[in-house]
Formats: structure tokens, C-alpha cells, sequence
């Protein structure tokens, strides 16, 4: 059983010492020691696979125990809270929480808990799906036509603002599968963008 001590601050005028010191506190009184810290400067707003977070979570094994200061350290809204604490119930990974005083594993009342969290997210879930459909089916109450127009082609393409660097690469007589090859696309993407844009060919090209 691995202990990880996570800390989090959004901004490098906060200081990860005090969580640091509640966490080292609180294992004292319970005669805990953590295996690892792990800390990290970013918005809890992000989501946690941009995280350090995420990278943990997915080594973390059953049994293991995660603490940190308080539930908002895990993210910014609830829905993404609820998210974390899911998982981890499933897999039987313990989470502890210092302030909230959560203790969450495998324990009858945890699983509990759990399904309200699984329950909370498919509502929102089918909230939003909802509150879309509504939105759309109004649109088209009002006579506002919906997606692109029929025959109608997206003014921006996949190599939008890569013009100068096309340009440069056949003024040099590169082939169009040695730019896709450069660019990461397909000759046949190359292809048709010089197609829709012909002022990047240089006219010595066809000389």
C-alpha cells in the first residue's frame, strides 16, 4: 500500500507549505507517513488528465490512499470532484481529506456515496443533453437553418495559418507528400488546400 500526499496551489503567489504542513500534521496523529508528494501549480479548472493528478491516479493501485487538504484541491467544480472520488471508489482507492474530514474507500457508506456521484454525473449529463436539444428545436422554431448550408465548404481548413510555410516549401520544389509528411497530414490534404488557395503556388512552378 502505497500513501501519496497530493497538494495543489493555482498560483505560484501561493504557497504549497501550509498544505504540506496539515497533511504532515494530520499523519502524525494517526501514525501515517506519506510514501510520496506529489505537488503542482495549475487551475483546478483544468481538466485532471492535464494534470499531475491524473498521472497519479492512473499508477495508483487498490489499497492505496490519496490525502490532501481539502476536496477542492481534486478540482474546481463538483461535477469534476465527483469524477475523481468515482474512480477512485471503483478502484478501491482510499481518499482522505483533511478540512471536509472525508474518509472515502471501500466501505459500505463510500459505495454509497459512489453511486450518488455516478447518479449526479448522468443527470448533469442528460441535463445538458436536454438543454441542447431544447436550444436546437428552437432555433428551428425560428427558422434559423443549422449546420453548415448544403454544398457549402468550411472557410477554415486543417492547414489554415500554415500558408507562409507552404508556400516557402514549394518554392522550393517540395513535393506535396514531403510537406504532408512535414506537416503531419496527407499529400491529398496538401493537395486540395493549394487547390482552394492558389496564390501560395509561385508561377515558376509551372514554367
Amino acid at each position: 500500500m502505497m500513501i501519496y500526499g497530493y497538494i495543489r496551489v493555482s498560483t505560484d503567489k501561493q504557497t504549497v507549505e501550509n498544505q504540506r504542513f496539515e497533511i504532515n500534521d494530520f499523519c502524525d496523529r494517526n501514525s501515517t507517513v506519506v510514501n510520496k508528494w506529489i505537488e503542482e501549480t495549475i487551475s483546478g479548472a483544468r481538466s485532471v488528465e492535464e494534470r499531475k493528478l491524473g498521472r497519479l491516479l492512473k499508477r495508483m493501485k487498490k489499497g492505496d490512499v490519496l490525502i490532501c487538504s481539502e476536496l477542492s484541491r481534486l478540482g474546481r467544480n463538483l461535477l469534476m470532484i465527483m469524477g475523481v472520488l468515482n474512480e477512485c471508489m471503483n478502484r478501491d482507492i482510499r481518499v482522505w481529506t483533511i478540512k471536509d474530514n472525508y474518509r472515502l474507500g471501500s466501505d459500505i457508506n463510500s459505495k454509497v456515496l459512489a453511486f450518488a456521484f455516478g447518479l449526479s454525473a448522468e443527470i448533469e449529463r442528460n441535463l445538458i443533453s436536454q438543454r441542447t436539444k431544447e436550444a436546437l428545436a428552437r432555433k428551428r422554431a425560428e427558422g434559423v437553418t443549422l449546420g453548415r448550408p448544403h454544398g457549402s465548404k468550411s472557410s477554415k481548413m486543417k492547414l489554415t495559418g500554415q500558408e507562409k510555410k507552404i508556400k516557402e516549401l514549394l518554392d522550393k520544389q517540395v513535393s506535396f507528400s514531403a510537406i504532408g509528411r512535414i506537416l503531419g497530414v496527407h499529400r491529398l490534404t496538401v493537395s486540395n488546400f493549394v487547390k482552394c488557395n492558389p496564390d501560395i503556388v509561385s508561377d515558376k512552378l509551372f514554367s
